[in-house]
């Protein structure tokens, strides 16, 4: 019995629709003849969830006490009696009810697999394990029921629900995710724009990794070494000089040109102390990388063309660019260069750009190593130049020009010395010219063959070219150390010249900083740790690479900062002389990790103010304006319950209208407070359809008394694309307002016109009006201008009806009325071209 198929859906969120795509899956393989039962979906009352439950064999659940209360879950012996061909179980993170079989479902799942049972499952992307940290990070929610990535990792088949943030939150107003009284507090929370558009780039990255996991193995697994150009991935490699701009951007054109490009920016480093990048250059172009949607690479290697190349096979990628070389003509005499050595051994299967620039055969500048050490490289061909080249010599001038004279060999002689020292230092010129005067001495001092010297003055000769031999070589290797240390503190100075000015800027953030360390100094991981008290263990503060170090004494480098704070690094000791930049570096993300931290607890006092200020405005309304309407109910009811009165019927309908009167008003401010919340929380959606105006004025004028407003409305008007319901509300809550403030006797007028694409409505009343400086106040929540007695309003009227109306695409505004007064001016855009929007959804949106 082999094991059985595993299938899950993945969501971002939930109400994505991951249960009824798989009670769909179910009633399809139900209709192709196979054994398929509902083990277990947990519809949450959703209707249409529930619906597609009709027709599927649904396992009993099994019932379980659990602290006085009873609860149902899966129960897996009776699948495993039913033994299924396929079985639908929902909510794979979910953890079972103490008592239960297994402690998490997705054990029972496991069983059942095991079973020989196929299995399809749901899960989100906010439960996968690894992602606990970086969920709790975007939605303020640290999710207790999670399911190892290796679980989902091993399915068979995963399956990306997708929906976008605006359809999801459309769901959610409309009441088919939660119930309504659940509704404003989910989209105000959880279920911001925000929080869902990061959720759903985490699931469509995962399962794009998983899509490239498989993709790996697949050649991994039947040695496939060729690039399968499944899609264009086009390398970038950089030096981190100035033509890099110009690399990237030709890239991103030719990315450009084929449906789903990638472009990947990689940048390869020496393991040999300070890279040899601009440190300012460098970040420059992992900036504009970024900005252009692509990502950015920092690989150590020290054979930059076969580190490039391997990094290319390693992610599939199909071309390479590169720059031409700014090395001088003549360098290429020791060395094609990395373009021409990419060039010519990526094989038929990666193309290679050769791209040229402004920089081009201008010389690289001083090299920036690591202090007065020279490369493994310039040593070896030192030595060979310098023991080498006098054999070769030798045989030379024996063979083929054997009568030269002393003098001139040994100025050949020299030549090689002076290279040693140039090449490889001082250690391989001292060699060079003790065994360059052996040869003269040998095979050019008479008597030859001898280590015999006849003449005196063929001595002093071998003594002087010794002499001058070391001296020269001396001379240029200090010249060469000098050189080299000249241009590390070159780099080292630009690096805190580009530190001092951030820090001035404040632009670097932690991250960034951190990885700049990673770059600089080529390691392999960068963990800032600090703890409160030497006791305490260490927390990370912010971590860049792979597997950062959790304690400074498990770092190769550590640059305590203070004493409860430390830059650990990972990857290989640095020399003494590379900590003084380290340090720097340790003090700037000190610096930045305080400065975020005030800027957060600046933000949350920010929030805190706002927050109170609302409340506070919140509670004088609620103690002024909604208590007089309470109290008049109040005072009306007790009225009519009372013995001892007799009221007539006249004054028993005074007192009924009054009652009504106070809930009407109560309903009208607490239906502004409302509105006003959901405004702030962005939970207003618009349902735009055509709407003739004559249509929705005529309803917002029901709260007002008849003869209190002029109605001008032509026929011929055009129709305007708006949301009838929230036009009305809008156009209530303005009528009202200056109803309100019109003197006895005097009506509003309410006119409308067409302008243009949009349609202005116009209402004017001849009240006292509101000076220039106040028409933009009067539109702020709870703002009530001039002398308007308590308990007519909570200053929310206006707020309202401007944030209805921006909500379609109008706007609102205030003007004094000719003769006195205001003049509210909505417009609203027309309807030309604009095709009604169905309020409802596609059944295959509902889970």
């Amino acid at each position: 019995m082999g094991r059985g198929k595993f299938r899950i859906y993945l969501g971002s969120a939930p109400g994505v629709g991951k249960t009824y795509a798989m009670l769909s899956e179910g009633h399809r393989r139900v209709e192709r003849g196979t054994d398929a039962v509902v083990a277990f979906v947990e519809h949450h009352h959703r209707p249409r969830t529930e619906v597609m439950l009709h027709g599927l064999e649904q396992i009993p659940r099994r019932e379980l006490e659990y602290r006085d209360s009873t609860f149902t879950e899966m129960d897996v012996d009776a699948i495993l009696a039913r033994r299924p061909a396929v079985a639908l179980v929902d909510e794979l993170a979910h953890t079972n009810i103490p008592g239960s079989r297994n402690t998490k479902r997705w054990q029972d799942v496991e069983e059942l697999l095991q079973a020989g049972i196929d299995v399809v499952s749901t899960v989100n992307i906010q439960h996968l394990e690894s992602l606990g940290d970086v969920v709790e990070t975007i939605t303020g929610v640290r999710q207790r029921e999670t399911v190892p990535d290796e679980v989902v990792r091993r399915a068979d088949q995963i399956e990306l629900v997708d929906m976008s943030p605006q359809a999801l939150r459309r769901r959610m107003a409309h009441g088919n995710i939660y119930t309504s009284d659940k509704v404003d507090a989910a989209l105000s929370n959880y279920f911001r724009p925000g929080n869902l558009t990061a959720l759903r780039e985490l699931a469509l990255l995962w399962v794009a990794d998983r899509v490239d996991e498989y993709l790996r193995e697949y050649r991994g697994e039947h040695n496939i070494r060729t690039t399968w150009q499944a899609r264009e991935r086009i390398v970038v490699g950089l030096t981190g000089g100035p033509e890099g701009r110009t690399l990237i951007r030709r890239a991103a054109r030719l990315a450009e040109k084929g449906s789903g490009g990638e472009v990947l920016g990689v940048y390869i480093a020496r393991s040999d102390g300070l890279t040899a990048a601009s440190p300012k250059e460098l970040a420059v172009q992992r900036t504009l990388v970024e900005d252009l949607g692509s990502t950015f690479h920092h690989v150590i290697g020290d054979n930059v063309p076969d580190a490039l190349l391997e990094f290319a096979r390693g992610c599939n990628a199909t071309q390479i660019v590169l720059g031409v070389s700014r090395r001088r003509s003549w360098q290429s005499v020791f060395s094609p260069g990395v373009s021409a050595t990419v060039a010519r051994e990526s094989g038929p299967d990666l193309d290679v750009h050769i791209v040229t620039h402004d920089e081009a055969a201008k010389g690289r500048g001083l090299p920036v190593t690591s202090g007065a050490r020279l490369g493994r490289s310039r040593l070896i061909w030192g030595w060979l130049t310098g023991i080498t080249g006098p054999t070769l010599l030798t045989v030379l001038l024996s063979q083929v020009v054997p009568d030269l004279g002393l003098a001139n060999d040994m100025l050949l002689f020299l030549t090689f010395t002076v290279a040693a020292a140039l090449l490889g230092g001082l250690l391989p010129a001292l060699a060079s010219a003790a065994f360059g005067s052996l040869l003269l001495n040998y095979y050019f001092t008479p008597p030859v063959h001898t280590l015999t010297i006849a003449d005196p003055k063929n001595i002093v000769a071998i003594a002087i070219f010794v002499g001058v031999a070391v001296s020269v070589a001396s001379v240029v290797d200090l010249a060469a150390r000098r050189t080299h240390q000249a241009a590390r503190l070159r780099a080292e100075s630009e690096i805190l010249s580009f530190l001092a000015g951030s820090i001035l800027r404040g632009e670097t953030a932690l991250s960034a900083l951190l990885e700049r360390v990673r770059e600089t100094f080529a390691m392999e991981s960068v963990a800032l740790l600090e703890r409160g008290t030497d006791v305490e263990p260490w927390t990370c503060a912010g971590s860049t690479g792979r597997n950062p170090v959790a304690r400074p004494e498990d770092a190769d480098v550590d640059m305590p900062i203070g004493e409860n704070m430390s830059l650990a690094l990972a990857g290989r000791a640095l020399p003494a002389e590379d900590r003084r930049v380290l340090g720097a570096f340790a003090a700037q993300a000190a610096v930045v990790l305080d400065r975020q931290r005030l800027v957060d607890e600046a933000a949350e006092a920010r929030r805190l103010i706002e927050g109170n200020q609302i409340r506070t405005a919140l509670l004088a309304a609620v103690s002024h304006d909604l208590r007089t309407p309470l109290a008049g109910i109040k005072v009306a009811v007790t009225s009519l319950r009372s013995t001892d009165v007799e009221w007539s019927e006249e004054d028993r309908g005074d007192l009924l209208e009054g009652i009504e009167d106070g809930a009407d008003r109560l309903d009208h401010l607490i239906g502004n407070l409302l509105d006003m919340s959901r405004l702030q929380t962005g939970t207003v959606v618009p349902i735009i359809r055509e709407t003739d105006l004559d249509e929705v004025v005529p309803m917002a004028l029901a709260g007002v008394p008849d003869d209190s407003v002029d109605l001008d409305i032509p026929e011929t008007l055009p129709m305007v694309a708006v949301d009838r319901g929230l036009l009305e509300r809008a156009v209530a809550n303005i009528v009202e307002n200056a109803v309100k403030y019109s003197p006895t006797g005097e009506t509003v007028l309410v006119s409308a016109s067409s302008l243009a694409d949009r349609l202005e409505l116009r209402v004017a009343d001849r009240g006292p009006g509101v000076p220039d400086e106040a028409k933009d106040r009067i539109f702020e929540p709870f703002q009530r201008y001039g002398d308007a007695p308590a308990g007519t309003g909570v200053g929310l009227g206006l707020a309202v009806a401007r944030g209805f109306l921006e909500a379609m695409d109008g706007t609102l505004t205030a003007e004094d009325t000719p003769g006195g007064g205001l003049t509210m001016v909505l417009t609203l855009p027309l309807a030309g071209g604009v095709r009604p929007v169905a309020a409802e959804l596609p059944a295959d949106a509902t889970t």
